[in-house]
């Protein structure tokens, strides 16, 4: 029988000796691990926000005892924002297991078993806080082994905010600018020609019919209309050429017989007896003849006037004087009016003296025939370094702006056209033909002034004639 060799007998390792030592050491090293690790996820968070710089985050991680296992400690901030972390941890609810998928039901269930729904755990809030260096977001969960809280610094984000928007302060504003002055060019190539166009129509008026559009400066789409409108402007411009040639050819004509008429009848009238009756009928005849060629002489300048070819003999012209001397020419024709006058002596301009002769004989003549019976005559001159204003005011019957159903035009703006003579309640026994207005006007214009019907009260009529200094 073999014996048994006898061992030493083992002996038991003292409490705290080599083996709880051991254990510790693991327990530490697998501390360390699990530290790496949330300090890698840390590192890893920070850039992972796609900002251009790194991102602050802070993180606390505990375990079912709420025992720190992590926490962050490389910010300024630390204490102050794992105090708000553990805060809201401590706000945060257990999350619930998750469930199983239930399996399904046989095909023989009541259709009306209603299967319990699934308890999904809610996603963890996230709230803002802020701390005296910056402002966090800050969220965390529990899980049943572990508690997680994260807070990430919205710096980084506030940056790239507001460099996005400098970026859309400038670029917006300058993509407006190129965008309006775009579409200010491009508007303008396209409205060229018809501002081309309104411009030649503001300048047809009767010295202004030979205007023409040149048709290959403007686009294709307009081109057919310039060549109406040229067109339109060639037989207007002929038209009123013809009809102009004509009133001056036919006044012109009829200047020669009409002097040879009337001095057959001033010899022929001086040969007869006097207070016969063929010596009144001959003075008959010498006043229409008279009449006949004051008409003949306001055709043709009316006719120059509207070719543009009235000649000013210009000089210098007392207006003080010639207005004393349609004074006395009023006084002998109408003593029963009274005249009133406000001008000063030496008012003098640059004009034609017999053309403003004419002027102020057909508007001293305008306010004795359209004046009422006990009326009133005003004559008053305003100068201004440029300018001289004539007024002549007489009392009169209103004239009309329309009738009372506005169906007449404006009496008003047609007193200065040729022929027209108003109401004929107004003129009626009145003699003239309708040109000393307009006749008129056209004088004051090509003197570079104007003759205007001013808008006055009740009773009376208002013609201001304005004549440049120089």
């Amino acid at each position: 029988m073999r014996a048994t060799p006898n061992f030493p007998p083992r002996e038991e390792p003292p409490a705290g000796a080599a083996f709880p030592r051991r254990e510790n050491s693991r327990v530490g090293a697998a501390r360390r691990r699990h530290r790496s690790r949330w300090q890698f996820y840390e590192d890893s968070l920070s850039y992972s926000f796609g900002s251009n710089t790194k991102t602050p985050v802070a993180l606390v991680v505990l375990d079912a005892n709420n025992n720190i296992l992590y926490q962050s400690n490389s910010l300024p901030a630390d204490l102050e924002v794992n105090r708000l972390l553990l805060k809201r941890l401590q706000l945060t609810p257990l999350l619930p297991p998750p469930k199983r998928e239930l399996p399904p039901l046989p095909s023989n269930t009541n259709p009306s078993f209603e299967r319990p729904s699934l308890i999904r755990p809610r996603p963890p809030q996230f709230v803002t806080e802020r701390t005296t260096t910056a402002v966090w977001r800050i969220g965390a969960a529990k899980f049943p082994n572990a508690q997680v809280a994260i807070a990430v610094s919205l710096q980084a984000v506030d940056q790239e905010m507001a460099t996005i928007r400098n970026i859309f302060l400038v670029s917006i504003p300058g993509a407006l600018l190129l965008v309006a002055v775009g579409a200010w060019l491009i508007s303008g190539g396209a409205l060229r020609p018809i501002r081309q166009l309104t411009g030649v129509i503001q300048q047809v008026t009767v010295k202004g019919l030979d205007q023409r559009i040149p048709i290959g400066t403007t686009d294709v789409e307009f081109v057919e209309l310039i060549q109406v409108f040229n067109l339109m402007l060639s037989r207007l411009e002929r038209s009123f050429t013809q009809a102009s040639r004509f009133s001056g050819d036919a006044a012109h004509e009829l200047k020669t017989p009409l002097t040879i008429l009337q001095g057959e009848l001033e010899r022929t009238l001086q040969q007869v007896d006097p207070g016969s009756e063929v010596q009144q009928r001959l003075s008959n005849l010498l006043d229409e003849v008279r009449r006949l060629s004051g008409i003949m002489r306001k055709l043709l300048l009316l006719s120059l006037a509207d070719a543009g070819k009235m000649s000013l003999y210009l000089v210098e012209v007392d207006m003080s004087e010639l207005l004393m001397e349609m004074l006395e020419d009023v006084e002998m024709l109408a003593p029963h009016l009274t005249v009133e006058t406000d001008f000063t002596d030496g008012l003098c301009v640059k004009g034609d003296r017999d053309l403003l002769i004419q002027v102020l004989q057909n508007l001293f003549s305008n306010a004795i025939k359209y004046n009422l019976t006990n009326g009133w005559i005003q004559i008053r001159v305003d100068q201004t370094p440029i300018t001289l204003h004539v007024t002549i005011v007489n009392a009169s019957k209103d004239i009309p702006l329309s009738d009372a159903y506005g169906a007449r035009e404006r009496e008003r703006d047609r007193i200065f056209d040729r022929f027209y003579r108003g109401d004929p309640s107004r003129n009626r026994k009145i003699e003239g033909i309708g040109l000393g207005l307009s006749l008129a006007r056209e004088i004051a214009r090509a003197h570079r002034g104007d003759l205007t019907l001013d808008l006055t009260p009740s009773g009376q009529t208002t013609f201001t004639l304005t004549l440049p200094m120089k």
